[in-house]
């Protein structure tokens, strides 16, 4: 376990002890969010980010652990087992790596080499090997001839049989072939090599179709340069058959570097050894090693393509939400007509109904009626268009219509990622069971400005974000990635026990499905919770449940005012001494005047020797002193707000050098996507986002970013963007 700590602490660039306090967290059952937010003095204030990345890396190198004492006990077994072997087995880092070193010793399934063996080949295989000048090998060869010593039982199983020297001889030489190929030493200097001078080369397969891999019809770039993007991209291509894909290898340098290992001058067996090194290249080694490199890059591409991923959504869940208004979700589309759903301020249905403004009907005075009467009627102030199919013919006829009404209403797009997956989910069933399948998308997409994180919550993680090829790659990590993604932005925020959905709940650390819905079952039988204690009567809901999620629950108009705050309830006692010693009392939370004068106070206060009076770790104090000071208060707040607009812009109405404000739709590895409010998301390239030089576009900027652009090229044929933000 110590070598596992040293890694880890190595790898993620942090002391030992923070790691060696996480793990033993991590084995008592906690949860991320909880130890990132309530054991700050344990960890040394590691992010929730870091604490995932950790927790990874320790399941990856204990199942490493696992996986070499289990490669040493079948080896050992065999009685083949030598410190060199144990030495390697080791000091191996991959789990690659041992499998190279257990390969030789694995059962194999019938091969040339297998064959030859059972024929009792090895002790000639040795000899070749050796290269001792005995006697000639054809020799040496006839000794192992064996068809007439056996049976005539035993000549029917043709496995067995040498019938002469040239057989005996291929046979010596397909154990040596694929002994070289067992090779762990050669298969790491040979992947080296790959690494170091390999290329990736794409061709059409056919290159008169058109498609979007067209960059790819003729194609070539150094394995160690490719970014992840690219590979992904070639990887879909190949799937989709427009690619062939190869890997382009230092073929003459490996055969030396072999040669060099094997050859002892020149002898009788010199040349037959050379081509058995360039047969177990040919047919063993390379196209082993090509799977393996192009696993690794691909597997290496995914989890950069996950983080992004990840990182997206969590902006687009932690969006700020847009509380106490009426919202009309439109949810455009052609033929089947716009759906339309009015939600009052507590996502509550008042009214829905389709419109068919867009082709093919085309009834825009019909849709301009029925929407006017609708906004007055219901007194909307904002309407939420979502971002999909026929968005733009939608937002034309939005920014149109709403020139006529008296009302001061402003749109916004807003992300229908997983609206038509939630609609015909189980759970929007069991929400609206006498509405549409279609509508209940509309109402989603509105629900989503209102509060985007307790609406995308309901929809597989997988259906909401932005990033890239995200349906590429291993789904099952990409699930976890992301289900961590929605527990780490669910606690940040933090949950109204009193109003949350069971799918809200689900996410609070500690808490599973079962327990998400007994409180809302409890809820629904005995009102709402007045304080977190009752949260112990809930089935299910036991001691070590409650520690984990007691912090991130709130009770807004319950008997205790800390519980409007992340205050943990272990922390309730030095809380209410805190607020005794600065001469307040927690009731004085809810008193403007008062939160005010207490605000004043705690900037005031001395952390080092207030957390010694109290007997609480400083991280803590400090954390206690953030929520005292804005109790109940949203983090989202400090998200930028959605751009509001009124009015459409045309692809012809831009010109060269003009700066608006856009709002960033995705990153990716290559740049960002931002709307700039006409048809087509505009580009800007990593190379025009700073005047400095960046890496990765998430060091700039992150999805729901309002950033000011400069139009720097507009392609009108293909209809695409490019902008700067280097204004």
């Amino acid at each position: 376990m110590e070598k596992i700590i040293k890694t880890i602490a190595e790898e993620l660039k942090i002391k030992p002890v923070q790691v060696e306090n996480t793990v033993k967290l991590i084995d008592e059952g906690n949860t991320i969010p909880f130890i990132a937010r309530y054991r700050k003095e344990v960890t040394g204030g590691l992010s929730d980010e870091t604490l995932r990345e950790l927790g990874e890396r320790l399941s990856y190198l204990r199942n490493l652990e696992q996986r070499k004492e289990e490669v040493i006990k079948s080896i050992d077994e065999q009685g083949k087992l030598t410190d060199e072997i144990l030495q390697a087995v080791a000091v191996a880092k991959t789990l690659a790596e041992v499998e190279d070193i257990y390969r030789p010793y694995k059962q194999k399934k019938k091969t040339r080499a297998t064959v030859a063996k059972l024929k009792g080949l090895e002790p000639l295989a040795q000899v070749i090997i050796e290269q001792k000048e005995i006697k000639p090998i054809q020799e040496i060869a006839k000794e192992y001839i064996n068809i007439d010593k056996l049976s005539e039982e035993e000549k029917k199983n043709k496995d067995k049989v040498v019938n002469n020297e040239e057989e005996a001889i291929q046979g010596a030489l397909d154990i040596i072939a694929e002994e070289i190929s067992d090779n762990a030493k050669y298969r790491k200097e040979i992947k080296k090599l790959y690494y170091k001078e390999g290329l990736i080369e794409t061709k059409a397969i056919k290159p008169e179709e058109k498609s979007n891999y067209e960059m790819y019809y003729e194609y070539s770039e150094a394995i160690k340069y490719i970014p992840s993007h690219r590979i992904l991209a070639i990887n879909r291509g190949e799937k989709e058959e427009f690619l062939r894909v190869k890997i382009e290898k230092p073929e003459e340098k490996i055969l030396a570097y072999i040669e060099r290992n094997i050859l002892k001058g020149e002898t009788q067996f010199t040349q037959m050894l050379k081509e058995t090194i360039l047969d177990s290249f040919k047919r063993l080694i390379e196209p082993s090693i090509d799977r393996e490199i192009r696993n690794d890059l691909t597997e290496k591409a995914e989890e950069k393509a996950i983080k992004v991923f990840g990182q997206n959504s969590k902006q687009l869940l932690l969006g700020a939400p847009i509380k106490g208004k009426i919202v009309m979700g439109f949810d455009p589309a052609y033929r089947t007509g716009c759906k339309i759903a009015v939600i009052d301020e507590t996502g509550k249905v008042l009214d829905y109904t389709t419109v068919y403004p867009t082709e093919p009907q085309k009834d825009v005075v019909g849709a301009k009626k029925e929407l006017l009467k609708l906004i007055e009627k219901d007194k909307v102030d904002m309407i939420a268009i979502g971002n999909g199919t026929a968005s733009r013919e939608s937002e034309m006829f939005v920014a149109d219509m709403i020139k006529e009404t008296s009302r001061p209403v402003h749109y916004v797009i807003v992300s229908e990622a997983g609206a038509s997956v939630y609609s015909a989910s189980k759970l929007a069933t069991e929400e609206y069971p006498d509405i549409n399948v279609s509508i209940r998308g509309a109402i989603s997409i509105a629900r989503r400005l209102q509060d985007p994180l307790a609406e995308l919550v309901k929809i597989d993680p997988k259906a909401i974000g932005v990033g890239q090829y995200q349906h590429d790659v291993n789904q099952k990590k990409l699930a976890e990635s992301l289900t961590g993604v929605v527990e780490d932005s669910v606690n940040k925020v933090g949950v109204d026990v009193n109003t949350a959905t069971p799918s809200l709940l689900s996410y609070v650390s500690g808490i599973n499905n079962t327990i998400a819905k007994n409180i809302v079952k409890y809820r629904d039988e005995n009102g709402k919770l007045k304080n977190r204690k009752q949260l112990l009567k809930v089935p299910k809901l036991g001691k070590v449940a409650f520690e984990q999620c007691a912090g991130f629950l709130r009770i807004l108009d319950g008997d205790n005012p800390l519980e409007i705050t992340a205050v943990h309830p272990e922390s309730y006692e030095a809380t209410e001494k805190l607020l005794a010693n600065l001469g307040f009392d927690k009731k004085d939370l809810k008193d403007k005047e008062k939160l005010e004068e207490l605000r004043v106070k705690l900037k005031n206060i001395n952390i080092p020797t207030m957390a010694k009076e109290l007997k609480i770790g400083e991280m803590t104090l400090s954390d206690i002193i953030n929520e005292l000071s804005k109790p109940g208060r949203d983090p989202r707040e400090d998200m930028p707000k959605p751009i509001l607009r009124s009015d459409v812009l045309k692809l012809e109405d831009l010109k060269e050098g003009m700066v608006l404000n856009g709002t960033v739709r995705n990153v990716i590895d290559f740049g960002a996507f931002v709307d700039i409010g006409v048809k087509h998301d505009g580009l800007v390239h990593i190379s025009e986002m700073s005047d400095k030089f960046i890496k990765n576009p998430s060091e700039v900027v992150s999805v729901g970013d309002v950033v000011k652009v400069k139009i720097i090229k507009i392609d009108k044929e293909r209809q695409k963007v490019g902008l700067s933000m280097k204004v």
